[in-house]
């Protein structure tokens, strides 16, 4: 079985769906839905930084998801 290519498997991070505010208790939950969002946005940020620098010509910025 072959494996595949390197482009496909290394795709660019994508980030986190960020939680809307009703998803939010209000009760102090720990922790609550938008910790884990900051946490996974930290994750992303750090992936997202290693993958540009194996990248270093793919835009920052890569415009609208489709």
């Amino acid at each position: 079985m072959k494996s595949p290519p390197a482009a496909i498997a290394d795709t660019r991070p994508l980030p986190p769906r960020e939680p809307a505010l009703e998803e939010c208790c209000q009760r102090g939950c720990e922790p609550c839905v938008f910790d884990l969002y900051y946490e996974a946005m930290e994750r992303y940020q750090a992936a997202l930084q290693a993958w540009l620098k194996r990248y270093p010509e793919a835009p920052l910025d890569p415009g609208p998801e489709k």
